[in-house]
Order: C-alpha cells, then structure tokens, then sequence
C-alpha cells in the first residue's frame, strides 16, 4: 500500500503537471526522490523516537511525519537542482499528497497499526494480530490506556478504527484541493490549505489515537508538529502573491 500510495500520488501528479502545461517527467523523477527521502526520513525518525538505532534495519517504523520531512527535502533539493518552479509545483502536489496519504493509511488498517482507544460505537474493531494486538496487556503497557481491572491481559479490545477515519478525511481533503485547484489560484494559495488541511486533520484524529508519545502534556508530539504545519499553512495563505499565467491550467501535450 505504501508503494501504491507513491505511484498513485505520482499519476495524479503527472496529470496535474500536464493540466498546467509543465513536463510530467517531474512526477516520476520526484516520486523517486521522494521514496528514497521518506524512507531513510521515517526510519531515521522513529530511530530517534524510540531511542535505539536497531529501528534502522527493522520491518517497522515507518512513521509518516518523518517520511514527509525526508521525502519533502529529497523532492526539493531535486526541483532545486533542475530549476523547476517549486512554489508552482508546490500547489500541483498538493491534492496528489492527500491521495496518497489515504492510500498509505489503508496499509496501516491492513497491518493493524496505528489505531485507536477502546471504544464501544458500532463500528469499533478488534486487532487480535494487530502490530502490535489490541490486547489488554498491549492497551495497558504500550499505550497507558486505562481499562477495567476485570478485563484480562489477553482480552482482546475493540478500539476506533483511526486508520479508517484517516482515509476519509484525506480523501475528502483530496477532492477538496482537486475541484479548487480547478480554478485559478493565487501561487501558494492549494499548498497552504493542504498544510492547514492536513495539520487540522491529524490533530484531530490523535485525540482518538492510542499512542505513548504525549511528550507534551496532553499533546503527543504528531499534534505538535500538525501546528506547525498549520502556522506554515497559515503563512502561505497569507502571502498576497499573483495566479498562474491565464493560460496555465490549459489541457498540454507535455509528455
């Protein structure tokens, strides 16, 4: 699903590009760059997370926000390099980013990862081979969750389908970002509402979240930084900058 996350964003980019009369060789030579950067970026992250540079070489620990920082770095030292417009591209990235953040977050609920605090709705799930397992023991050590005294260590726990409740969200942001971007938009204007977008998203799925990283009171450190991307969205949207050229935006035979 990770790779099908990266392909997908790359396609939906490369359309995008096309739309805007720019080459689509900069989706699939970024997707590139951005494999490379993100992985060595979440696995470099959850090593410093954890505290223990055994993570480098493990299955796990593929930790998204230190994917996008290290995949974000690689991909603009790229458009960096080729003198591509990155403000410009920045805003044709953005919805191909929400897409494929959904996608990824469809292999997390496949795996039985990242998902949320007991709960009774009806539409509550258990993991009994989870990574790691809703378990009662797993609930209570792993994560600090508070649970009944009568519930037994190998009880398996229901818990918010959070993995899910990501999926819905990005893809709503998605198609929120591809019908604005539609239009003509001031340059920095879909990039900035993908940073609050997201930012707002995440902070919100946390509070459902079972996690051990509230290293912040009663914020985990994700939380922290989804402010800062909304304060950088908030900044982007801020700038008074000009549309594209009123041709941008056109069907383009660039291949």
């Amino acid at each position: 699903m990770m790779m099908a996350a990266f392909l997908t964003s790359g396609w939906i980019f490369a359309k995008e590009l096309q739309r805007a009369g720019l080459a689509t060789d900069i989706a699939w030579d970024s997707v590139v760059w951005a494999v490379l950067g993100g992985i060595g970026g979440a696995k470099v992250y959850y090593a410093l997370l954890i505290g223990s540079t055994d993570a480098l070489f493990s299955r796990g620990g593929l930790v998204w926000y230190g994917g996008f920082i290290g995949g974000t770095g690689a991909v603009l030292l790229y458009l960096w390099w080729k003198k591509h417009p990155i403000p410009r591209i920045g805003d044709l990235v953005a919805a191909p980013l929400a897409a494929g953040y959904a996608l990824g977050r469809v292999g997390c609920f496949l795996v039985g990862d990242d998902y949320g605090l007991p709960s009774s709705l009806p539409w509550a799930m258990k993991f009994p081979q989870g990574s790691p397992p809703t378990t009662a023991r797993v609930l209570r050590e792993e994560f600090g969750v508070a649970l009944p005294a009568d519930v037994t260590p190998e009880t398996v726990v229901a818990v918010h389908p959070a993995q899910l409740y990501e999926v819905a969200l990005a893809l709503l942001i998605f198609y929120g970002l591809w019908r604005y971007g539609r239009r003509r938009q001031p340059t920095g204007r879909i990039l900035g509402l993908w940073f609050v977008l997201m930012g707002l998203e995440r902070v919100v799925v946390e509070l459902f979240r079972a996690k051990d990283d509230r290293f912040f009171g009663p914020l985990t450190l994700a939380q922290v930084i989804s402010l800062g991307m909304i304060a950088v969205g908030g900044a982007l949207l801020a700038r008074r900058t000009a549309p594209p050229p009123q041709g941008e935006g056109e069907p383009s035979a660039s291949t």
